[in-house]
């Protein structure tokens, strides 16, 4: 069964309205340039009301090691996300700690998986997304056929411009490492802000193949 992580959550009622669809996982961003920042001094709100069986993931870019444990301990995370230029050794430190982690990189028609192995150990997953200038994700997908040529013993998030529409399209995904699926931008109303009809609907033709 493919999970579902919805990305970018900063608003208490709608992370409680979102939650009640189950959701397999919950992210917030821990990045102030992206408008769906948490903030310096996140509202525990955000996290406290989250059932048990979702796990709560942190995204962070680049950010210190010592900040990001003192961030998931605040916080309560269950995972979290590395989406900048972190090392192999940033990631293994921080996996030592307890934590999952997921590793982000960026895809395009030139990327070659074998330069993952070097991350093989320190990361729990990995995560695809489409390669763009700016950080975090630019709501664009790249080609996913590319994924036929991924062939490494390590689970990944399908990320990148992901749409209520892509359902069939990713269920047809013929690859033992795929995971879950990471949404965000195609399922708002506003920056931070998700539809709660648009991520029921999506969950529901993933899963259960139902409108």
């Amino acid at each position: 069964m493919i999970r579902v992580k919805v990305c970018g959550m900063n608003n208490p009622g709608n992370v409680k309205e979102i939650a009640e669809l189950n959701p397999d996982i919950l992210g917030f961003i821990f990045y102030p340039g992206s408008p769906r920042y948490v903030g310096n001094d996140p509202d525990l709100v955000l996290f406290n009301s989250i059932p048990p069986g979702i796990k709560k993931t942190g995204v962070f870019y680049n950010e210190d090691n010592h900040k990001i444990l003192d961030l998931s301990i605040r916080t309560g995370l269950d995972m979290i996300q590395l989406h900048g230029n972190e090392s192999s050794e940033a990631c293994l430190q921080l996996k030592s700690s307890g934590l999952p982690v997921i590793k982000a990189f960026n895809i395009d028609r030139d990327f070659d998986f074998e330069s993952l192995n070097q991350y093989m150990p320190g990361c729990d997953y990995f995560l695809f997304d489409t390669k763009s200038e700016k950080p975090g994700g630019s709501g664009k997908k790249f080609a996913w056929e590319k994924l036929e040529a991924y062939s490494l013993d390590k689970p990944f998030f399908l990320s990148g411009g992901i749409s209520p529409d892509d359902a069939a399209e990713i269920k047809s995904i013929i690859n033992r490492g795929l995971f879950a699926v990471d949404i965000n931008s195609r399922f708002e109303t506003s920056p931070g802000i998700k539809d709660a009809v648009r991520v029921k609907t999506f969950i529901n033709e993933l899963k259960n193949g139902k409108l």
